[in-house]
């Protein structure tokens, strides 16, 4: 083919006459919006751009709890199998919860995301705690997972109230006119 024919010069244009010629002749480069690859050819790198956050973190939070239990049911002397049938069984659960919480937190006034946040964190570390070797009674992993939901509930409150700018409704407490010269955090 004459690489003149269609006024492309090599000079100008780069790269060999053949490229030069597909591309006169009507064939879609992918940097214009077509894919060189099927749709059954995508990668997990395409897959993971779709998953949003809200769902990715609390699944990925919920599959490490579920490692941490399996690990934590077997060094306490369960069987593999056992271990890993409660280690899916807590990734399941707490990624559903994780998933739910994170899905309805913005309908949820500070204090009340900061408990649910709390709850179940203290849960979890709560059963956990009972899943330890030394077979630690019922009182125990209650308190534990009591102190542990509490200080999860002041860590979320404390990032909640310093970042009001970011929460999904804003400022859920308007102030007063008259309070207007005394407030701490001007509104952005």
């Amino acid at each position: 083919m004459d690489q003149h024919a269609h006024g492309d010069r090599p000079a100008r244009r780069g790269g060999p006459p053949e490229d030069r010629a597909a591309r006169s002749h009507g064939t879609v480069e992918p940097e214009h919006g077509a894919s060189a690859s099927g749709p059954a050819e995508r990668s997990a790198a395409d897959m993971m751009r779709r998953i949003p956050p809200s769902v990715a973190l609390p699944v990925i939070a919920a599959l490490c709890f579920g490692c941490y239990t399996i690990w934590m049911h077997h060094a306490g002397g369960a069987k593999g199998g056992q271990a890993a049938l409660l280690g899916l069984i807590a990734a399941v659960v707490t990624g559903i919860l994780g998933v739910t919480l994170v899905h309805f937190q913005s309908t949820m006034i500070t204090e009340t995301r900061a408990l649910a946040y709390g709850a179940l964190f203290g849960a979890s570390m709560g059963w956990l705690y009972s899943l330890g070797g030394s077979a630690p009674s019922v009182l125990k992993s209650t308190v534990w997972g009591l102190v542990m939901g509490i200080l999860m509930f002041i860590a979320s409150l404390y990032v909640f109230r310093t970042h009001r700018e970011r929460e999904p409704h804003g400022l859920h407490r308007p102030r007063k006119p008259h309070e207007a010269g005394h407030h701490l955090h001007a509104a952005h």
